[in-house]
């Protein structure tokens, strides 16, 4: 494989938040010879992969797959449940929650933006005051990011949708999992989201290249009345065409081999099990970056991510020159900082294909990236993550 970087004897530690690593299995999967996608081999597995992702999303209403990024997925679930001019209240998390927005506006839907700190999660009580206020219900559609990629910030979708019910409001509830589903405990039936939003490229472990749009019933009946153009994104060509384990135009059938593979991982461990190793690798890290002496962007222990942990640098200090150091000297890529939070700090993926072992590694190569770039660290971090991990 050609790149523009020079050749760097060891693998090469990818420790963004996504795109994740691919684990071998996958990739073999997705090397398979591409099949009729009108045959009856192709029938079994797309309903396999739509079944399969179910219990993933923790529902028993439909998944439907995007040949798309997860951005795709944002302006699916708000196409196909809305109508020109309608409001919809969203969350100020980070900056992909600002990029939903955007998107929101240039479909021509009026967004109401409840500012954010962007260290915060979404917060129950102004969503529940927003709503009250909304006397003619004009809000169409709640839009929250469960795991904000920027900033590592989880957020309580419980919460929001106890908040919705406690003012009576009858908007729709639509989140975005892109970093947090296969990752982070969630469930989209018990929790009374309406859309939730996926992507194959981090808790996955697939390559980008997937979205998804889980269904649940209200969703369905807005989508009867929605007015909103569309064709690609459209629900009922893709409900109609999966009812015979096809797609209403050309899949990527060999991202769904991938999926399908994916799938069977994802069993094997046991969901429970997935994020229980999750959690266990996010305080490993978070031990870490107490030791270092730094401070992660989450402010609430309650609301810090176990798919990612975003460090904040010491003021006069460049994080993406500590990104670069610790890219040359070491071979291993860091997530950078975005939007507002651009040069201010970097970004710790640790979730999809990983463990202990891979965990360790990084945090070796962020302690040893402190001091080749001379920010102001204490030693000992990478220590105490692994007094954590070796306690039984």
């Amino acid at each position: 494989m050609v790149t523009n970087q020079p050749y760097q004897a060891g693998r090469h530690f990818l420790q963004i938040p996504g795109p994740t690593n691919v684990p071998d299995r996958i990739l073999r999967a997705i090397d398979g010879a591409t099949i009729d996608h009108r045959g009856p081999a192709f029938e079994g597995l797309a309903r396999r992969v739509l079944d399969g992702l179910k219990p993933i999303f923790q529902t028993k209403d439909a998944v439907v797959i995007y040949p798309a990024s997860g951005t795709g997925a944002w302006e699916a679930a708000l196409v196909n449940t809305l109508s020109p001019g309608d409001k919809v209240l969203m969350a100020e998390t980070g900056q992909f929650a600002s990029l939903w927005r955007m998107l929101a506006e240039r479909l021509g839907l009026e967004v109401q933006f409840l500012s954010g700190d962007w260290r915060h999660g979404v917060q129950s009580g102004q969503i529940a005051a927003a709503l009250a206020e909304d006397k003619n219900q004009r809000v169409k559609a709640v839009c929250c990011v469960h795991n904000e990629t920027s900033t590592g910030v989880t957020s309580d979708i419980a919460g929001v949708r106890r908040a919705m019910d406690d003012v009576g409001h009858p908007a729709l509830l639509m989140v975005d999992t892109i970093s947090s589903l296969a990752s982070i405990d969630y469930r989209h039936d018990e929790w009374g989201v309406d859309v939730t939003i996926g992507g194959s490229q981090k808790g996955l472990m697939l390559p980008p290249g997937l979205s998804f749009n889980a269904l649940g019933a209200k969703a369905l009946k807005a989508h009867e009345s929605a007015g909103m153009t569309r064709s690609y994104w459209d629900w009922s060509s893709m409900l109609q065409a999966n009812k015979g384990g096809a797609f209403p135009y050309t899949p990527a059938t060999n991202l769904l081999y991938g999926l399908d593979e994916a799938i069977v991982m994802l069993q094997e461990e046991g969901l429970t099990n997935v994020f229980q190793r999750h959690a266990r690798l996010a305080e490993a890290t978070r031990r870490a970056v107490r030791v270092w002496g730094l401070e992660t962007v989450a402010k609430e222990a309650d609301e810090k991510s176990n798919s990612l942990t975003a460090v904040m640098l010491p003021e006069g200090h460049d994080a993406d020159a500590f990104r670069s150091v610790v890219l040359q000297r070491f071979n291993m890529s860091l997530g950078n900082g975005l939007g507002r939070l651009a040069g201010r700090v970097f970004r710790i993926g640790h979730l999809g294909d990983f463990n202990e072992l891979m965990l360790a590694g990084t945090l070796s190569g962020v302690e040893m990236g402190l001091a080749a770039a001379g920010v102001p660290h204490e030693r000992g971090g990478v220590q105490a993550a692994l007094d954590y991990l070796s306690t039984p």
